[in-house]
C-alpha cells in the first residue's frame, strides 16, 4: 500500500472527556446510581421460600426454575421471555422514533460502565488537562502510582461486575463462601473471570470504539429517524450567523455586538467537544457515533449562562423545528408502535397474572391399546403428569366422567399431595364391565372398513385442586378403546 492511499483502519485517537455539570449530567448520574443499586444489590436481597434459596431473584438452572420475587417461572413458561424480547424491540423502535438514541446515552450497559470507569479515572488522575499531561509525561513514580491505582480500581469494578452476575445463578452468600474456599463449580469461576476481562477491556480500554465499530445499532439507527425525531442538534443559524462563529474578542464580547457584525452566538470554546465521550463535534451535524448523552447541551448551556445569553444553542430538537416548521410527534408510525407496544405488554401481563398454579396432562399408554380381562371387562391404562408451579404444597384430586359404568383405579392415588414445585407421574387404569364392553352401535355394521375394528370411545379426566389453592379444574378428554364386536 502506498503512503498516499487511505488506510482501512484509523488509528485510535485518545479521548479525554471533560467533566460537566447540568440537568442531563444529573439525570445520567441518577440513572447510573439506580442501575448499579439494582444490579449489585439485588442478588443479596432476601426473599423467603420454603423449597429454594431465600434469594429475591434467582435463576436456578439445575432445578429449571427462575425465581423473581413471588413469581416462579418454569421451563414451559419461557415463552414469556420471547414476549419480553418482543416488547423490548418495539419499545426501542418507539423511543428511537421519538427521541433518537436515548437508550445508548442513558441505559446501555456499555455507557453505564464506561461512565463509571471515567469517573474513577477522573477521581484518580484529575481533570482533562491533568490526564493529558500525565499521559505525555515519562514514566515516573507519580505516573506509576496513578496509572496503577486507576487500573486496580478498574479491575476491582470489573471483578465485582462479573461476580455479581454469577450470583444471580446461585444463592449469593453460599456461592461467595464456596468460591473463597475453592469448592464452587468451575462454571462460576469461568463466568466471573470472563466478565471481569470483558468489562475491563470494553469499559476501560475500548470505550467509544465499542459504540463506533462494534455496536450495530449505530449503523441502522437512521432507518428509525425521520424529520420529526428529537435529536441533539446545533442551531447553525444562531451559532454561525452570516460570518461564522468567532471567539470572544474586542468588539465581539456582547451579543448585540456580534449580531451587528453578523457573527453567531457560538464563541468556539470547544467545551461541547471536550465533554463528548465519543469525541465528536456536534456542530458538524448529526453523526452516527453520537450516543445522545446530551452532555454537550449541558456544556453549551453552562457557557450561555456565564455569558447571560439564552440557552438552546445546542438542544434536543427536530430537523423540522430547526427549519422553522412544527414538529409532529404523533404520527401514524408512532401511534402504530404505541398500539402494538401496549397490546403486547397487556398480553404479557395478562398471561402472567392468569397463569395456572398447576398443570396436569393425561396420555394413554398405547402398548397395548386395551386389555381384555378374564371376566370380559375392558381396561385402558393412562399416564398422568402433575406439576405444582407454586412454592407451597397443594392437594389434588383425580376423577373421571363421561364414560358410563367406568371405574378409576390409581392404587389409592386418586387424592395426592404435591409438594412445592413437585413434578409427579401417576399410573391410572380405567375399566368398564363386560356388559358395557360391547359396542351398542356395532350390530349390523360389520361392513365398515377394517380400520374401525378397534372402537374408540372417550373418557374425561378431571384434575382439581382440593386444598392449598383455589383454581379452575383441568378437564382432559382422552380416548378409551374397546374391541370391535363380532
Amino acid at each position: 500500500m502506498s503512503e498516499d492511499s487511505n488506510p482501512l483502519y484509523q488509528k485510535r485517537i485518545q479521548i479525554y472527556p471533560r467533566s460537566v455539570k447540568g440537568r442531563f449530567r444529573n439525570l445520567k448520574t441518577g440513572l447510573l446510581a439506580l442501575a448499579y443499586a439494582v444490579y449489585f444489590l439485588l442478588p443479596w436481597l432476601r426473599w423467603e421460600r420454603p423449597n429454594a434459596p431465600d434469594q429475591a431473584v434467582l435463576y436456578d438452572l439445575p432445578g429449571r426454575h427462575f425465581y423473581i420475587f413471588n413469581l416462579t417461572i418454569q421451563v414451559q413458561d419461557l415463552f414469556w421471555l420471547a414476549g419480553m424480547l418482543m416488547i423490548a424491540a418495539i419499545l426501542l423502535f418507539f423511543v428511537t422514533g421519538l427521541a433518537g438514541r436515548v437508550w445508548c446515552g442513558y441505559f446501555c450497559f456499555q455507557t453505564l460502565w464506561t461512565d463509571l470507569y471515567m469517573m474513577i479515572e477522573h477521581w484518580v488522575q484529575g481533570e482533562r488537562p491533568a490526564r493529558m499531561r500525565l499521559d505525555k509525561a515519562p514514566w515516573n513514580r507519580e505516573k506509576l502510582i496513578k496509572k496503577g491505582m486507576t487500573y486496580g480500581l478498574w479491575l476491582l469494578a470489573a471483578f465485582w461486575t462479573g461476580l455479581s452476575f454469577t450470583l444471580y445463578w446461585a444463592d449469593a452468600p453460599t456461592l461467595v463462601v464456596d468460591m473463597l474456599l475453592g469448592r464452587a463449580p468451575h462454571a462460576a469461576y469461568f463466568t466471573t473471570l470472563f466478565l471481569t476481562a470483558t468489562t475491563f477491556v470494553m469499559a476501560g480500554l475500548a470505550r467509544e470504539q465499542v459504540c463506533t465499530y462494534m455496536c450495530p445499532y449505530a449503523r441502522f439507527q437512521s432507518a428509525m429517524f425521520d424529520h420529526d425525531t428529537l435529536i441533539i442538534s446545533y442551531d447553525e443559524r444562531r451559532g454561525e450567523g452570516t460570518q461564522s462563529r468567532t471567539k470572544l474578542g474586542k468588539g465581539l464580547k456582547t451579543r448585540d455586538e456580534r449580531q451587528t457584525q453578523g457573527v453567531g452566538d457560538c464563541i468556539d470554546c470547544g467545551y461541547c467537544v471536550q465533554v463528548c465521550p465519543v469525541g465528536i463535534d456536534i456542530r458538524n451535524g448529526l453523526q452516527y457515533q453520537c450516543i445522545s448523552c446530551a452532555l454537550c447541551i449541558d456544556a453549551c448551556d453552562t457557557i450561555m449562562d456565564n455569558l447571560q445569553w439564552p440557552r438552546g444553542l445546542i438542544r434536543y430538537t427536530s430537523e423540522k423545528a430547526l427549519n422553522g416548521k412544527k414538529t409532529q410527534l404523533l404520527k401514524p408510525k408512532t401511534i402504530g408502535y404505541g398500539v402494538i407496544l401496549t397490546a403486547a405488554t397487556a398480553a404479557l401481563i395478562w398471561s402472567v397474572v392468569t397463569r395456572a398454579p398447576y398443570n396436569g396432562t393425561v396420555e394413554q399408554i398405547r402398548q397395548p391399546l386395551y386389555t381384555q380381562l378374564s371376566d370380559g371387562g375392558i381396561r385402558n391404562s393412562y399416564e398422568i403428569k402433575l406439576n405444582n408451579k407454586l412454592t407451597a404444597p397443594m392437594t389434588v384430586g383425580i376423577r373421571i366422567e363421561d364414560l358410563p359404568g367406568a371405574t378409576l383405579d390409581m392404587d389409592g392415588m386418586e387424592r395426592v399431595v404435591l409438594e412445592p414445585q413437585e413434578r409427579l407421574k401417576l399410573l391410572a387404569r380405567v375399566q368398564i364391565p363386560p356388559v358395557d364392553a360391547k359396542d351398542p352401535e356395532s350390530s349390523g355394521e360389520h361392513e365398515k372398513d377394517e380400520k374401525d375394528r378397534n372402537r374408540r370411545r372417550t373418557v374425561t379426566f378431571i384434575i382439581e385442586a382440593l386444598e392449598g389453592i383455589t383454581a379452575k379444574p383441568i378437564r382432559q378428554e382422552v380416548p378409551f378403546y374397546v374391541p370391535d364386536s363380532d
